[in-house]
């Protein structure tokens, strides 16, 4: 009896685990963290540097209710997916739900219980980033729930992507300590144009995919060649825009330096895949090394502005 209860026991525990990890896998926090963590610090930087100011407790908060958000974009999106998922032998594998390691209900419960945790986050982290959060809820939510599925429709999947997954990154953090952006705004503009060169990126990759399906985005509807130069139209306009914004004297000039020898740093590496571990295409493979960039500028930063770092 004793044994038997103990293999129960067993069982239960290895059960439960194994639900654990698959939450944490529906979570794809992989994805995600490399560009909210930055995105989020550097919009509150450029808030607090020029009140000569540090920043506190609240950048936890938006930072954590930012990564939370984004944790519910990516669950629901594969709960939504599921059905679809489950017909591809790739993607079924991918899809915690659609793999069946996790019930649909079971998902969905976890996944609005994030919803309900970042939108507390948001609410303390003042009026400004609440108002914002709410606007980054209602577009992860959009974005793939039936029936709206923002997704699936021409040029408000693209719109709705580069806002939720980065321009309002960035404003929730800067509303969290600020309320007069300026030229803030540059930098906020670059950051949505650099995300809508990802989903041009991605679309003109899935395009023979995406057609075959039926689906209706905006590389259906424009073409591959078309889509595809609009986002190299994207990431120029992001480049112009960040330049002015530097010139704008919004970032320290030393931060130059460690940008200087974050690039070379990467340089030394070969780089053959995207952001979603396939092989690059049209200049995907500086996707990883420039997120590595990224957080390399923003936590050193930040470890400037918490005093952790003495910069001469």
């Amino acid at each position: 009896m004793v044994s038997e209860s103990n293999s129960m026991q067993d069982d239960i525990s290895e059960h439960n685990e194994s639900k654990i990890a698959a939450v944490i896998r529906l979570t794809r926090w992989r994805e995600h963290f490399p560009f909210t963590i930055p995105l989020t610090i550097f919009g509150a930087l450029l808030a607090v540097e020029p009140l000569s100011m540090p920043a506190d407790w609240r950048l936890v908060a938006v930072l954590t209710a930012n990564l939370l958000a984004m944790s519910f974009a990516f669950m629901l999106n594969d709960i939504e997916d599921a059905p679809d998922d489950a017909l591809d032998p790739d993607k079924k594998l991918h899809n915690v739900v659609s793999s069946g390691l996790l019930r649909r209900r079971e998902g969905l419960i976890i996944t609005w219980a994030i919803f309900i945790v970042s939108f507390l986050l948001y609410a303390a982290s003042g009026t400004l980033a609440l108002l914002l959060g709410l606007i980054t809820l209602a577009l992860c939510y959009l974005y793939s729930a039936h029936p709206f599925r923002f997704k699936a429709r021409p040029f408000t999947d693209v719109i709705s992507h580069s806002l939720m997954l980065s321009g309002l990154l960035i404003a929730t953090g800067y509303f969290t300590y600020g309320n007069e952006p300026g030229a803030v705004w540059l930098v906020i503009t670059a950051a949505v144009l650099f995300s809508a060169y990802g989903q041009f990126y991605n679309q003109v990759a899935d395009y023979t995919v995406d057609k075959q399906a039926g689906l209706k985005n905006t590389a259906v509807l424009l073409g591959k060649r078309p889509t595809a130069i609009l986002g190299y139209l994207s990431i120029a306009l992001a480049l112009i825009f960040m330049v002015a914004a530097t010139l704008q004297g919004l970032f320290p000039v030393w931060l130059g330096t460690v940008l200087v020898i974050g690039l070379i740093s990467c340089a030394l590496f070969p780089w053959e895949l995207d952001m979603r571990g396939n092989l690059a295409e049209d200049g995907g493979n500086l996707q990883r090394p420039a997120l590595i960039v990224a957080n390399l500028l923003a936590l050193v930063w930040l470890a400037s502005n918490l005093g952790l770092l003495t910069i001469t």
